[in-house]
């Protein structure tokens, strides 16, 4: 059995390239790549950048947290998994989250992928303010934190 993880949040750009050599493995049949971005728009508002704050600490407990829950919920055989969430201001168009994950099949790639990013979006610390055109800016209402 191979289970294998990198999980992080950083100050700095998130590659794809990191990722993609960090899950390649001829072990694996099926790769899915999530990859979180600043949009353009929201409630109407056009938006320039993102600032990302959090409690790191607590947010690689959640992470390490949900990887064990996903080895615990799916029991697959194999499965490689890199998360990164960024910190601090992004332009339109960057990344603020990657999740890449490896199994032995497709849907069990998915699958896992989705987990990932939905009990993220629970169960992590992670606050987003977003800066508009017009010179203004807001934080962002955001999920209530579900803790196990």
């Amino acid at each position: 059995m191979l289970h294998t993880k990198i999980i992080d949040i950083k100050d700095e750009k998130i590659e794809l390239s990191k990722a993609e050599k960090f899950i390649a493995s001829s072990r694996f049949g099926a790769s899915v790549y999530f990859v979180g971005t600043v949009r353009d728009l929201n409630n109407n508002k056009k938006v320039i950048g993102m600032t990302y704050d959090s409690h790191d600490p607590i947010v690689i407990k959640s992470f390490e947290e949900i990887y064990q829950d996903s080895i615990t919920k799916f029991k697959f055989e194999n499965q490689a998994v890199f998360i990164e969430h960024v910190k601090g201001y992004i332009n339109l168009g960057e990344i603020s989250i990657l999740i890449a994950v490896a199994c032995k099949h497709r849907d069990q790639a998915y699958e896992l992928s989705r987990f990932f990013i939905e009990e993220i979006k629970k169960r992590s610390p992670i606050w987003k303010k977003e800066h508009y055109q017009d010179g203004e800016s807001e934080w962002l209402e955001g999920n209530p934190i579900q803790v196990k």
